[in-house]
Order: C-alpha cells, then sequence, then structure tokens
C-alpha cells in the first residue's frame, strides 16, 4: 500500500505543509482536513480591509502551488480523534483515516467570555476569526447610530475599532484589563504612543477593568464592567484571545497545555511516565509534527523555551522546517537538520499607520529604547535582553516600516548561534 501523509487543518498551515512536503521529495498521497467548507484564505485582511468593505471575500482565498495540484482535500469536515499509536485519525462521524505520517495544524479558535446575558446567534456578540465572522459583524457594523464596545485591546480589538471608526460607526468603546492596549507585544512606550492615537480618532477606552456580564434579552444593549459601569452596547466584538484547537488529540500522552509542545524539529512530543511527566521524560514521535499557530516550539535562536507564536509568517516557516524533518522519515533523507531557529516578524495597519515588527519584542520589555523618531510621530524602538537586541518595531508610515526592517540582518546575528545550533 502507498503510504500516506494526513495533515489536519486546511487554513495556511495546512497548505504551505502539503507545499513543503511536495518540495522535499515526496510523491505520495496528501490528504488536507479542514473544518471549514472553504480552500485556504488569508485572514489578516478580515479585521481590516474585509471588513472595511474595501476588499471582496474573493480576494483571501491563498493559490496553492502547482505541486499540490494532487492533494485531496476534505472541506468541511472536522478531525474529532486521534489514535498516534496505530497512525489513525478520526474524522467528525466515524470514519477513519490511516497516515504514514501526520502533520497537525489545526491552528486557534476565538475564545469566548463566559458572562452572564445574552448569547449565541442574533445576540449581538462577535468575534473576528473566519468568514463567517466577518460577514455576520459587517452587516451589524452598517446599521445606523451603532454602539459598539470591543473587549480585548489586543491586534484583533485595535484593528476592528480603527476599521469601525472609518466606517463611521457611532461609538466606539475598548475594554481591557491591561492599563495600555496591546500593552504585552509592544510595551509601555510604544502602547501608550498607540492609546493616543486611537482616543485622537474619537475611540474611548476602559482599560483595567473587565467584563461581569452582558445586559439585555434576547440580544446585548450593554456591557457591564466588573468595576460597576455600564456601557451601552448594540455590538460586541469579543477579542479577547485564541485557544489551540487541540481536544482531537487528547489521549495520546502528549503536552496540550498550550498548543502541542515540540522538539526543536517540530516534531509532537509524547510526555513519559517518569520524573512526574516533565519534560526530561518526552519523547519526539518522528512521523508526527506540528505547524503553525498551534505548535509550542522552542526556538534556538532566543533561550529555546518552548512558546507559541501566533504571527503571519510562522506558518511558513514552521512547514519549511518541518517538511524536511518529515523527509527523514517518509524518504530516509540523511538527518542534516539544524534545530529550528525563526526571525519571527508581525505587522497591523490601523488607520493610516502601521506597527511593523521583527524579532520578538517580548523578551526584551525590561530594557526598550527609543532608537529614533518621536512619540508624537513615527517611532522606532528596540527591545534588549542581557544587552542584545531582540527585537525591533516601527510605529507610523513607510519610512519607519523600512527602517525597522533594516534591522533584520542585526536581530539575525544576535544573539549569534553556536555551531550545533544552540544560543550561547
Amino acid at each position: 500500500m502507498t503510504a500516506r501523509v494526513v495533515v489536519a487543518g486546511a487554513s495556511l498551515g495546512g497548505l504551505r505543509a502539503a507545499e513543503q512536503l511536495r518540495a522535499v521529495g515526496w510523491t505520495g498521497p496528501i490528504t488536507v482536513v479542514g473544518d471549514e467548507p472553504h480552500m485556504p484564505y488569508n485572514r489578516p485582511p478580515l479585521s481590516k480591509r474585509v471588513l472595511a468593505g474595501t476588499a471582496p471575500f474573493t480576494s483571501l482565498p491563498l493559490t496553492p502551488r502547482a505541486n499540490t495540484a494532487d492533494v485531496e482535500w476534505r472541506l468541511g469536515t472536522r478531525v474529532a480523534g486521534a489514535r498516534l499509536r496505530d497512525r489513525v485519525v478520526v474524522l467528525e462521524g466515524g470514519e477513519e483515516l490511516g497516515f504514514d505520517a501526520l502533520v497537525v495544524a489545526t491552528g486557534l479558535r476565538s475564545r469566548r467570555l463566559r458572562c452572564p446575558g445574552p448569547s449565541g446567534p442574533g445576540s449581538g456578540r462577535h468575534t473576528v476569526r473566519t468568514l463567517a465572522d466577518v460577514r455576520a459583524l459587517r452587516a451589524e457594523l452598517g446599521l445606523p447610530g451603532v454602539r459598539l464596545v470591543v473587549i480585548g485591546a489586543g491586534f484583533i480589538g485595535c484593528e476592528v475599532a480603527a476599521t469601525a471608526v472609518g466606517l463611521g460607526v457611532a461609538e466606539v468603546t475598548v475594554v481591557d484589563v491591561e492599563p495600555l492596549p496591546m500593552l504585552r507585544p509592544l510595551g509601555g512606550l510604544l502602547a501608550g504612543a498607540l492609546l493616543r492615537r486611537h482616543e485622537e480618532r474619537g475611540v474611548r477606552f476602559a482599560l483595567g477593568t473587565g467584563v461581569a456580564g452582558f445586559e439585555g434579552g434576547d440580544r446585548v444593549t450593554g456591557v457591564a464592567l466588573s468595576d460597576g459601569r455600564v456601557l451601552p452596547a448594540d455590538v460586541v466584538v469579543e477579542s479577547v484571545g485564541s485557544v489551540a484547537n487541540t481536544e482531537w488529540l487528547a489521549g495520546n500522552g502528549l503536552d496540550l497545555s498550550d498548543g502541542v509542545l515540540t522538539d526543536e524539529h517540530l516534531r509532537v512530543r509524547r510526555v513519559g511516565d517518569g520524573a512526574g511527566g516533565t519534560e526530561a521524560a518526552a519523547a519526539g514521535l518522528p512521523y508526527v509534527v506540528a505547524v503553525g499557530d498551534v505548535a509550542r516550539f522552542p526556538n534556538a535562536r532566543y533561550d529555546g523555551v518552548p512558546r507559541r507564536v501566533e504571527h503571519w509568517s510562522i506558518p511558513g516557516d514552521t512547514a519549511k522546517h518541518a517538511a524536511r524533518a518529515l523527509a527523514t522519515q517518509l524518504l530516509s533523507h540523511t538527518s542534516d537538520l539544524t534545530p529550528f531557529a525563526p526571525l519571527p516578524s508581525f505587522w497591523s495597519d490601523q488607520y493610516d499607520f502601521r506597527l511593523q515588527s521583527f524579532g520578538s519584542p517580548e523578551l526584551g520589555h525590561d530594557d526598550v529604547r527609543l532608537l529614533d523618531g518621536e512619540a508624537d510621530g513615527d517611532m522606532l524602538v528596540g527591545y534588549h535582553r542581557d544587552g542584545r537586541l531582540v527585537g525591533v518595531m516601527g510605529l507610523g508610515g513607510p519610512a519607519v516600516g523600512a527602517a525597522a526592517a533594516r534591522h533584520r540582518p542585526l536581530l539575525l546575528e544576535s544573539p549569534a548561534l553556536s555551531p550545533r545550533g544552540v544560543a550561547p
């Protein structure tokens, strides 16, 4: 029987995994299973141009490379379980797919608030993760006099607030338990500058407080805050983080505490019985890899601590390395892999400015330096750890984004990787 690779997840990570498997020489069958009915599409525009109506939904689908023309796509089908020892995945409805190698690419879903009050379809409560989410939200933001409350001042929350202002939404209020928007990824210096830019455009903020519940009958009429205030609301967007889609892997002895724990080659790790199930007792599965933002991997460029990374560049980076790792198993390629050491990057468009980041700024929040510009204009900020530059971020127009990009060579060298691929 011809060996088969199953890719669980049909978003960007799943597509890139199929492409990269073909690129490394795998010519056998590949089956990609995804719960959405659509072929893979580009998610970043959802909260910006698509929600604003300046880009059609038809602009989102990604074009697969020609080398994947013979890949089987099982769309609108959820993966419900797996027996990794038996090399079987179980689909919703009970169908079983055998595999010789498995790519875990099931990604994330939006976290929802569990608070008293209206919930479910038609309640006015929305998330922004899928095409269906944005279609529903667009229809409601277009109504006259809408009062929008965005819960969560992270990437999606701030982008939705900016887009809503551009649409002419009557009132936009952002709620967050942190004292500043996007504080965790940006640090205090840039987060304070971002707050001022939003407030200048009319966005209101309720910071340092959480949500106690929602008011209304079948539909939301207000958001009750933990500090006692009630914000009038016709539409609510919940942007309070994500949950990794890993439940289907339960029962296989994996560390699923935050995504799927992998080794330095993105091979899924099985936690053993010794030492209380510590990481030292874990062993990699050479025929199962994880890619995209569901993977929690050590980055040899920094400290080797396993982390999930939810940036747009990660699905492609992880897929390339994971495909090479699987090739050593499927094609008996000589293993010449060095530990995975990506340089993360992200951007966020809000109003007429962009946040552009390279590296891992969150590792350098204790030593943040203004490299160029000023708080009320374009800014370029550097993030340092033990005196080394680990991340740069620009806030402003195209020039500051280009300035941030010019630091990539320095970030690729700092900290330098040893010949064994481990950061000193």
